[in-house]
């Protein structure tokens, strides 16, 4: 069963999120530290509106994709502080996880 984790940053007023800053460096953490752990891959969308036109409710969403949800869950007790801790760098917004399984 193949895992996605989505995390997705919230719009608010005055809030700021460095894409630039997530694809050169965050996405490149993300790898180095949970590839060995069943990441494959890291994708980001970069929300440009709602459904009507209007601005989004998210700056974005990152999409990790692992082999297993145990492989999530322990890569992230192994360097969940070091990445937690990198997030502050690209926003200041409190990141929202869900954990769904791919069909």
């Amino acid at each position: 069963m193949t895992i996605r984790i989505t995390v997705t940053y919230p719009r608010k007023e005055g809030a700021k999120f460095d894409h630039d800053y997530y694809h050169a460096n965050h996405r490149q953490l993300l790898m180095e530290r949970l590839s060995t752990y069943g990441l494959q891959r890291v994708e980001m969308d970069r929300c440009l509106s709602d459904g009507a036109g209007g601005p989004p409710p998210i700056f974005g969403a990152a999409h990790l994709i692992f082999d297993t949800l145990a492989g999530f869950q322990q890569g992230m007790a192994a360097h969940g502080k070091e990445i937690l801790g990198d997030v502050p760098r690209y926003t200041d917004v409190s990141p929202q996880i869900v954990i769904s399984e791919m069909a």
